[in-house]
């Protein structure tokens, strides 16, 4: 389906540990994933707090166009 990391070729300048870095793969799998024809996806935290880079991910993610 879709999926982006702070090891594609895309986002590898910069920090790539803080909220900046995953706000941008939040962008680029909502990017890639409504390229794919996805509009809803189900977001697993996997036991992280829903705070600091997950919300930011997730809030890039929904501002790209997914819906959870």
């Amino acid at each position: 389906m879709a999926s982006a990391s702070t090891l594609d070729e895309a986002l590898r300048t910069g920090a790539t540990g803080n909220i900046e870095a995953a706000a941008k793969v939040g962008a680029l799998v909502a990017e890639r994933a409504k390229a794919a024809g996805v509009e809803e996806v189900a977001f697993d935290r996997s036991g992280f707090k829903y705070h600091g880079r997950v919300k930011a991910l997730a809030d890039a993610a929904r501002e790209g166009g997914l819906k959870f």
